[in-house]
């Protein structure tokens, strides 16, 4: 993948990217600590609910990716950073009638998308 992705499709990927993550790294890691945080998302095939949920481990992969510098991203970070904004994409069309305190809401905070901020 590296190979394949030009430099301008580079830019575009980090810029959407950023577009859809409108948290801080700090205001993403404080928001992973909570409760509510880990009570959503998909947890494995299991069907138990069990361990770390998908979102919630992208969470803390976007943290490290929001403080690398663009030189240093690699084909995996681009592909996880389009998976992101592609994840916040399609849920802000999902938005509930009551958004405020959702699993919708939380889950889109596990992907670094605080739906409440403007």
């Amino acid at each position: 993948m590296a190979d394949t992705i030009d430099a301008d499709e580079r830019k575009t990927i980090v810029k959407d990217f950023k577009d859809a993550v409108n948290m801080t790294p700090a205001q993403l890691e404080k928001w992973l600590d909570t409760p509510e945080s880990k009570e959503v998302g998909w947890k494995g095939e299991d069907g138990k609910g069990s361990g770390e949920s998908v979102g919630h481990k992208s969470g803390k992969r976007i943290v490290e990716l929001l403080h690398k510098k663009q030189a240093d991203l690699d084909a995996d970070d681009l592909a996880h950073m389009k998976k992101v904004t592609g994840y916040v994409h399609r849920h802000m069309k999902q938005k509930p009638a009551h958004p405020d305190g959702s699993k919708w809401e939380a889950s889109l905070k596990n992907w670094g998308h605080d739906p409440a901020k403007k």
